[in-house]
């Protein structure tokens, strides 16, 4: 069984900084694609950052030139800074990672994390 856990979430003013961690654990023989999602109060889940192991990353719009997206792939571990938030980035922000379990399953399933709030607000 894989696990993501996230952490760093929390409040901030606008204007200000967070740094999102999301760590793999498990049953992990490979990840692909590792990135993050957030869904705000009523609205549906979407795309913040995804970065492939060893692709080009893609970001939201929106979110161009405020957040980065990395990864340690040697902690199976992605982080997400975030700089200049307003409260439009309030959301509970998701892990996701695809993840191949063994060498003989050749399929990557995908998992996600149980997400970390983040509230922006003065």
């Amino acid at each position: 069984q894989v696990q993501l856990v996230e952490s760093g979430g929390g409040l901030v003013q606008p204007g200000g900084s967070l740094r999102l961690s999301c760590a793999a654990s498990g049953r992990i023989f490979h990840i692909n694609q590792m990135g993050w999602y957030r869904q705000a109060p009523g609205k549906q889940r979407e795309l913040v950052a995804v970065m492939p192991n060893g692709g080009t990353t893609n970001y939201a719009d929106s979110m161009k030139g405020r957040f980065t997206i990395s990864r340690d792939n040697a902690k199976n571990t992605v982080y997400l800074q975030m700089n200049n938030l307003n409260p439009e980035d309030t959301a509970v922000y998701y892990c996701n990672a695809d993840v191949r379990v063994s060498a003989s399953d050749p399929s990557y399933r995908g998992v996600w994390g149980q997400g970390t709030l983040v509230t922006v607000s003065s």
